[in-house]
C-alpha cells in the first residue's frame, strides 16, 4: 500500500521528540495526547466485540485464532505491568505518568466521569469543552467504531496505532533516558512497555488478524486501505494541531 507508506513516512518526519524541545512542551503534549490513549481502548474493545463473544448466553465465535489473538492484546492493554508492581491498563499507566511528571490532567479527569455518565460518545462529545483538535481526532476514531465494519476497525487499529506507535515513541524514550528519572520514570516505563508490546506482540498479531479478515479479497483490502489513510491523516492533523497550539502558547507567554 504505497499511499500508506507515504503517510507513515510523513507522520514520522514530524520528529516528535525534536519538536517537544522543552519539559513544558512535553507536559502540554501529554494533556492532549492522553485522549489518543483513551480512545485506543475503545477501538480495541470494538474489535474484541467483533471477534469474541462478550454477551450472555455465550456462544463460540467462528475464528478461533482471531479470538486468541485479540484476547492476548486485550490482556496486555487492560492489565499490563505497573512500575510499582501489580497491573494496570496502559491508559491508567499513562495517567499515573502524567501525574508523576506534573502534567495537567484536568481535561481527562473531567471527561471520564462525563462520558461514563452519558454512556454515549456522540451525545457527550457535543457538550464537551475539549480542544477542537482533540474533538476532531476522537470523532474520527468513533466514526470507525460506529460504522461497525470489522475491516475498518481492524485497519484503523493496525495501521493507525499498532504499526506506527513504536517508531514514534522510540524517539521520546531516547530523550527521556537523559532526563530526570524521578520525574519521567513512569512515562519512560509506559513508552518502553508500548514499544515492547506493539513491536514484538501486538503489531504482528494485528497483521495476522488483518490477513484473516481480508484474505485474498481485493475489495476488503481496498476498504482497509481507505480506513488506514483516514486514521493516519487524523494522527498527522492531531500532531500538527498540538504543535501549533504549543507554539501559540509559547509566544503568548
Amino acid at each position: 500500500m504505497e499511499s500508506l507508506r507515504l503517510l507513515r513516512k510523513e507522520l514520522l518526519e514530524r520528529q516528535m521528540a525534536s519538536q517537544l524541545s522543552s519539559e513544558e512542551a512535553l507536559l502540554r503534549f501529554m494533556s492532549n495526547h492522553v485522549f489518543a490513549v483513551w480512545d485506543f481502548q475503545s477501538l480495541l474493545t470494538a474489535l474484541q466485540q467483533q471477534l469474541t463473544c462478550v454477551q450472555v448466553p455465550w456462544t463460540p465465535t467462528p475464528d478461533r485464532e482471531a479470538r486468541r489473538l485479540i484476547n492476548e492484546i486485550v490482556l496486555d492493554e487492560e492489565s499490563g505491568p505497573h512500575p510499582d508492581g501489580g497491573y494496570s491498563s496502559h491508559f491508567e499507566l499513562y495517567l499515573d505518568a502524567m501525574k508523576k511528571a506534573g502534567a495537567n490532567t484536568q481535561l481527562i479527569d473531567e471527561w471520564l466521569p462525563f462520558i461514563e455518565k452519558s454512556g454515549n460518545f456522540s451525545t457527550a462529545i457535543t457538550s464537551t469543552n475539549l480542544p477542537s483538535h482533540v474533538v476532531k481526532f476522537l470523532k474520527t476514531t468513533f466514526s470507525f467504531i460506529e460504522q461497525g465494519s470489522l475491516v475498518t476497525i481492524a485497519s484503523a487499529f493496525l495501521y493507525g496505532r499498532e504499526d506506527i506507535i513504536p517508531d514514534l515513541f522510540r524517539q521520546l524514550v531516547q530523550r527521556l533516558d537523559q532526563e530526570n528519572p524521578e520525574k519521567w520514570g513512569y512515562f519512560k516505563f509506559y513508552l518502553e512497555e508500548h514499544i515492547h508490546c506493539d513491536e514484538e506482540k501486538h503489531g504482528p498479531a494485528a497483521e495476522r488478524l488483518m490477513q484473516r479478515i481480508c484474505g485474498n479479497d481485493p475489495i476488503l483490502w481496498e476498504e482497509a486501505e481507505q480506513a488506514a489513510r483516514i486514521a493516519l491523516t487524523a494522527r498527522i492533523e492531531l500532531w500538527d494541531a498540538m504543535v501549533a497550539t504549543q507554539e501559540a502558547q509559547s509566544k503568548a507567554a
